[in-house]
């Protein structure tokens, strides 16, 4: 019989939503299991498991990555966002206000992710077009829509992120 050795945890500290937390994880263990299973922050979606469908999409350092393929260890000393954290104080982001008035939600699995690519497209890009909002959630699959409420909603944002 072969014995399974159990492998041991290591402690972390992770930065989330402007928050540290000590953790202890596997080696193996992703963010997106670290940030739901241990931290309770259930906004941050299971998708594919392979990086390819955005649901487990958070902003580390202010970039979106999906989750499920960033081991949580690598983690550490980075600045992770989850849609929990882009709210204000109980006020929603303008995104977050853009996506229920244009109607863009509709099961909402994808959302969280949506919004999160959204947030750091458009602090790069304050003014974009149609066709660059379309590119830029390329990487974010929703099942529910024609991505056109989706769209709408990123460009409204956008124009209440300018104050217009």
């Amino acid at each position: 019989m072969i014995e399974k050795k159990e492998q041991k945890r290591i402690g972390i500290t992770l930065n989330v939503n402007g928050r540290d937390y000590a953790v202890e994880v596997k080696p193996h263990w992703t963010l997106l299991q670290v940030l739901r299973d241990q931290l309770g922050l259930t906004g941050t979606k299971y998708g594919c498991g392979t990086g390819e469908c955005g649901a487990c999409t958070v902003l580390i350092d202010g970039k979106p990555m999906t989750s499920c393929l960033v081991l949580a260890a690598s983690a550490e000393g980075r600045k992770i966002t989850t849609i929990e954290g882009i709210s204000n104080g109980g006020k929603l982001h303008p995104l977050q206000e853009a996506f229920i008035e244009e109607g863009a939600i509709q099961c909402g699995y994808c959302t969280p992710g949506m919004i999160l690519t959204a947030k750091a497209f458009l602090e790069r890009n304050p003014n974009p077009t149609e066709e660059e909002v379309r590119r830029a959630i390329d990487g974010n699959l929703c099942r529910c829509t024609g991505y056109v409420k989706i769209v709408k909603a990123i460009l409204s944002a956008s124009r209440k992120m300018k104050g217009k």
